[in-house]
């Protein structure tokens, strides 16, 4: 099982609609997963009629099936956190309440509202992700006190942060309190931080676009499935993306300052969605939709059964 044919195990385990290729390299990791009965490692791949399990659940052998996968945005309200372990109270699974197996393409932390991504496709999380492939998102900041100086232009220039440098981004100012950003990578709490080095505190952050998809119309704590159109969009925007670079990939160094600890992955995720049209009400629950829940790989009843990484919050 861990010769040079086959495919790679977190593809594998992507490619059934499990979870995402860093939720499956995470469950590897842990230990989680065996290949025909042994532990598999990071380097493992898998052959036809080898038997797959995470935990308790064995993945289907099945070839990537794009034609079944769901893509939804969700306009996430403030105090729905971004993960799909069910411990977690008002997480953004149970918030939907999709009738299969999804997770979120990125993070907005618990206090940030607007856009984001859900999918049951572990390929295009990895694509759109990847900070080297320079995937715009804008957000609309409100800011505590008035803007005043070059605020804008430090902003856009390259903030220290984290052991980095923050990648040259688009600012424009709104109003006294409020701007415009638009951002090609995704550290955690990046906008926040941004601001707090400057100064100021963010006081409501809404993301309203994400490559060439935008908010819209879609109310607070409903969701739609992405359309024909934006997806082929973003199919186009991703054709050539490098699903395989470093995340880290673009990001300047700040020599004098320490990168901070990494947080540990988070618990298991969650339940993938299904296609369809309809839109759903607020509170994130679709018309007619029931809100049926998987088993996590321990055996234990839960929303979702995959395993988050460390955030990408603004």
């Amino acid at each position: 099982m861990n010769g040079n044919d086959g495919r790679r195990l977190n593809k594998f385990i992507s490619d059934s609609g499990y979870c995402s290729r860093r939720e499956a390299d995470a469950h590897i990791a842990e230990g989680a997963v065996t290949v025909n009965g042994q532990k598999a490692t990071l380097g493992t791949r898998v052959n036809p009629g080898d038997v797959v399990k995470v935990g308790w659940h064995r993945i289907k052998n099945a070839a990537p099936n794009k034609a079944d996968r769901v893509y939804i945005a969700y306009n996430k309200p403030r105090g729905i956190t971004c993960t799909t372990d069910p411990n977690v109270a008002a997480n953004i699974v149970d918030a939907i309440r999709h009738k299969e197996r999804i997770y979120p393409v990125g993070r907005l932390d618990n206090q940030s509202e607007g856009l984001i991504f859900l999918t049951s496709d572990g390929d295009i999380v990895n694509k759109i992700l990847r900070v080297g492939n320079a995937h715009e998102k804008e957000y609309v900041v409100t800011v505590d006190k008035p803007i005043k100086g070059n605020f804008a232009q430090k902003m856009a220039g390259g903030i220290p942060m984290l052991g980095t440098v923050t990648k040259p981004c688009t600012v424009n100012v709104i109003s006294d309190t409020v701007f415009k950003i638009t951002l090609t990578q995704g550290l955690n709490r990046q906008i926040r931080r941004m601001c707090e080095y400057l100064g100021y505190e963010v006081v409501k952050l809404k993301r309203v676009r994400i490559m060439s998809v935008k908010l819209g119309t879609l109310k607070t704590g409903e969701w739609r499935n992405l359309t024909d159109k934006e997806m082929a969009k973003i199919h186009k925007a991703i054709a050539t993306s490098d699903n395989s670079a470093d995340v880290s990939a673009g990001i300047r160094k700040a020599p004098a300052r320490k990168t901070s600890p990494r947080k540990k992955p988070g618990q298991p995720r969650g339940d993938r969605a299904a296609p369809g049209k309809t839109r759903g009400k607020p509170g994130g629950r679709s018309t007619g939709r029931s809100g049926a829940k998987a088993k996590s790989p321990t055996g234990k009843k839960a929303a979702g059964g995959g395993r988050r990484k460390p955030g990408r919050r603004k």
